[in-house]
């Protein structure tokens, strides 16, 4: 079954726009390094260069391209959006630094003022943002943070703990859940809060993981918050937390879902000589080569589906949550099939001059060691699913989203 999408003339021009774009803005050495948190660091040159042009795209439109355009995204179709990310991936081009679940849950939950105050730079790629979730006492339980807001005057004090969290020092604004009323009921106990930082009182911290050094620890001390930097009401914020929480695990999809592991591990057993022969005519590596390209070319179909359904305004329940599910344990089960097939050749790293494709499978690996917990749990994952699909002794249905509750409008 042939799943290429066929494209227009106009859409055609536009892809030769954007190649033309990258030939005359990205030179080599600033493009996407292969262990992205080990070298992409804070400061870096690198880092520095793409803020700059991360500017230019945003300009254009093609920073959040299918955002709307009187926010600062490009207000483009679908189509646009894949010929961009088609070429940005083969060229290696860094991606915004604002994560798409905050300007989702800005879109449905803010306020007019509200997206003019922290969409429309975020869009335009003036500044940036990221949530922050985990909590060391109630890991990724969002519905029992510990982290408490106290009313004063107009203002908001917040004080409380975040790990694991996936952003730069110099992020401009960390968004997430506070409890604003402990004797409220549980789910209509918190608010959802936009926090400016730098802020007397707020700190990020560096962890040293395996997967890089990007995590931080966030701590909060009666940091002082705006009361318009509240979004939604202040007994709301479980309610927003579920907008962010559909992008979180994948209710955008993806215009162009890729496995570069699984591409990376075909090559390899084409290429590489053994025996006499190419290390793919061993037939146990075959069966284990072919297991892992099915399972990613699922995902894949999984991931498009979603990105069809979202971009169309058609209502999910089930679909995104079945593409996360499968995804982390898929990529899990790859992984193990990566290093049966390579061996120790896996756990070469970039600085090694014999590691296979630069070493991205060695940083692959080291990925997916944390990739159970990223964005919540496996286990969280598997009980959204079976509630969706009514085979838990609860049920929910898909939180809002900007696909469902607004317009794409440009």
């Amino acid at each position: 079954m042939d799943f290429a999408i066929p494209y227009t003339e106009e859409q055609e021009r536009f892809r030769q726009e954007v190649r033309g774009w990258i030939d005359a803005n990205v030179p080599e050495n600033m493009k996407l390094p292969i262990d992205e948190r080990g070298e992409m660091v804070e400061g870096s040159e690198i880092q520095v260069f793409w803020k700059e042009k991360h500017l230019e795209l945003g300009e254009k439109g093609w920073l959040h391209p299918t955002f709307p355009k009187q926010y600062g995204g490009g207000g483009l179709t679908a189509e646009h959006e894949t010929i961009l990310m088609e070429e940005f991936q083969k060229s290696r081009v860094v991606q915004h630094h604002a994560d798409n679940t905050t300007l989702s849950t800005l879109l449905v939950w803010g306020t007019e003022e509200q997206k003019q105050k922290f969409l429309a730079p975020l869009l335009r790629g003036e500044k940036t943002s990221h949530q922050k979730l985990t909590e060391p006492a109630s890991g990724a339980d969002q519905a029992s943070v510990r982290t408490r807001a106290v009313k004063d005057g107009d203002d908001w004090l917040i004080t409380g703990q975040n790990v694991f969290i996936s952003t730069f020092h110099d992020v401009n604004w960390l968004s997430g859940q506070a409890m604003t009323d402990p004797d409220a009921p549980r789910h209509r106990n918190t608010g959802f809060f936009i926090i400016e930082n730098p802020s007397p009182g707020l700190e990020l911290r560096e962890m040293n993981l395996l997967v890089g050094h990007r995590q931080k620890e966030v701590f909060m001390d009666s940091v002082r918050v705006p009361g318009d930097h509240i979004i939604g009401g202040d007994h709301q914020g479980w309610q927003v937390m579920g907008t962010l929480l559909e992008a979180e695990h994948g209710g955008r999809g993806r215009a162009v879902p890729t496995d570069e592991p699984v591409d990376n591990l075909i090559s390899y057993v084409k290429e590489t000589k053994a025996n006499g022969g190419t290390l793919g005519s061993d037939p146990v590596v075959q069966q284990k080569t072919m297991d892992a390209y099915l399972e990613a070319h699922v995902g894949m179909l999984f991931t498009k589906r979603t990105y069809w359904m979202y971009q169309n305004h058609v209502q999910m329940n089930y679909e995104s949550n079945l593409a996360n599910v499968h995804g982390r344990y898929s990529g899990l089960r790859n992984a193990i099939r990566v290093r049966e097939v390579m061996g120790m050749y896996a756990y070469l790293d970039t600085k090694e001059p014999l590691a296979p494709h630069g070493g991205a499978q060695e940083v692959n690996q080291r990925a997916a060691a944390g990739q159970r917990h990223a964005g919540g749990s496996s286990n969280i994952a598997k009980v959204i699913l079976a509630r969706r699909i009514g085979i838990s002794r609860t049920k929910e249905r898909a939180a809002p989203t900007p696909s469902t509750a607004t317009s794409f409008g440009s």
